[in-house]
């Protein structure tokens, strides 16, 4: 039994997502304490829980402690199994962070599995369905793994109401991936999306970005959704590189102006840009799991948070697998060294 501690590092719900995943895929049981200590409200919310019903459900695992507001939790998996699977958060709680719980270890089940998952899509505290699909997800393929993501219905916070589909395949051949540079700037777009809000909204968001990164109309897009899929809104700014593309996101609030929402996603493109690194802070943590499931590899990034030192420190507890960081002035080297090859 491997023994967490839910308060090690940044202290968040990545220790518990991944700890499930890798549970899973090796086998090995754990036991966490302090989940999410340093978090506001600590313990289990609804999203938390229901990554890890879904862990359980895909795993038929033995769980105790898997209840809302819960600080300790034991896990002891079975095998993988593929499956059609549902699972319905009840809230705003992000959907693509119960998607990064089961999807790596869904790839190392028998046989395609399908996830439809309902709930939030685009929340603040979490990375949008189009990170998935436009950054991670290709990276994934180049690494073997074949997963396919559609976005069904968008939910934003706080009603929630968003749906998404998964497709996985067995990853058949574990590739590793050195992501060393972008590559040449391919082109960029930026979307806002309104729903239940007046389109000037995201009309005055477009303008802001296209003054500041100095595009035409033609690559500025306003996405109309429908009323009832609201209120919500974000903007999202897409760099497309040969070997990369960054996805940078401001979300929507109550009081808070158009003109700040869109600024949030420039600053965020402005530092990318600013930067020689390949990941983003955010990729960077979702590049270190499948990198030691593949045996290794490397990527710079912008940024080493603490978010990405305790998701290394994490996973070495799982495998054997050396993941060191080398700080440089305009980028981060990021090296994955792992004999770990699940079958």
């Amino acid at each position: 039994m491997i023994e967490l501690d839910g308060a090690a590092g940044e202290g968040g719900g990545q220790i518990l997502r991944s700890a499930l995943a890798l549970s899973m895929i090796t086998g090995q049981p754990f036991r966490i304490r302090d989940i999410r200590a340093n978090r506001a409200k600590p313990g289990l919310m609804r999203q938390h829980l229901v990554a890890v019903q879904a862990a359980a459900q895909v795993s038929g695992a033995r769980v105790n402690g898997a209840e809302l507001g819960s600080s300790e939790l034991s896990f002891t998996p079975g095998p993988v199994v593929d499956g059609d699977y549902h699972f319905a958060i009840g809230s705003a709680g992000s959907c693509t962070l119960v998607l990064q719980t089961i999807v790596p270890a869904l790839l190392f089940a028998p046989q395609p599995s399908t996830i439809r998952i309902t709930g939030g899509t685009h929340n603040m505290m979490a990375p949008p369905v189009q990170f998935l699909q436009h950054t991670y997800l290709p990276l994934l393929a180049r690494m073997g793994a074949e997963v396919g993501l559609a976005l069904k219905r968008y939910g934003f916070y706080p009603a929630g109401g968003g749906e998404v589909l998964a497709t996985v395949r067995p990853w058949r051949e574990l590739r590793q991936l050195a992501l060393m540079e972008r590559g040449a700037y391919i082109g960029g777009r930026a979307d806002a999306l309104v729903a239940g809000l007046a389109p000037q909204v995201g009309m005055r968001e477009l303008d802001c970005i296209g003054e500041a990164m100095e595009w035409g109309r033609e690559q500025l897009h306003l996405q109309r959704l429908p009323a009832e899929q609201g209120p919500g809104n974000a903007v999202l700014i897409r760099l497309d590189y040969e070997h990369v593309t960054e996805v940078c996101v401001g979300f929507g609030a109550k009081a808070v102006r158009a003109e700040a929402v869109a600024q949030e996603a420039i600053m965020q493109a402005q530092a990318y840009l600013a930067s020689d690194a390949v990941a983003d802070e955010h990729l960077a943590d979702q590049l270190l799991l499948p990198m030691a499931l593949a045996g290794g590899g490397r990527f710079t990034a912008t940024t080493v948070s603490m978010h990405t030192e305790t998701n290394a420190a994490l996973i070495s507890k799982f495998l054997p697998v050396d993941i060191y960081f080398e700080r440089g002035e305009r980028s981060n080297l990021c090296v994955v060294k792992s004999t770990c090859q699940p079958s």
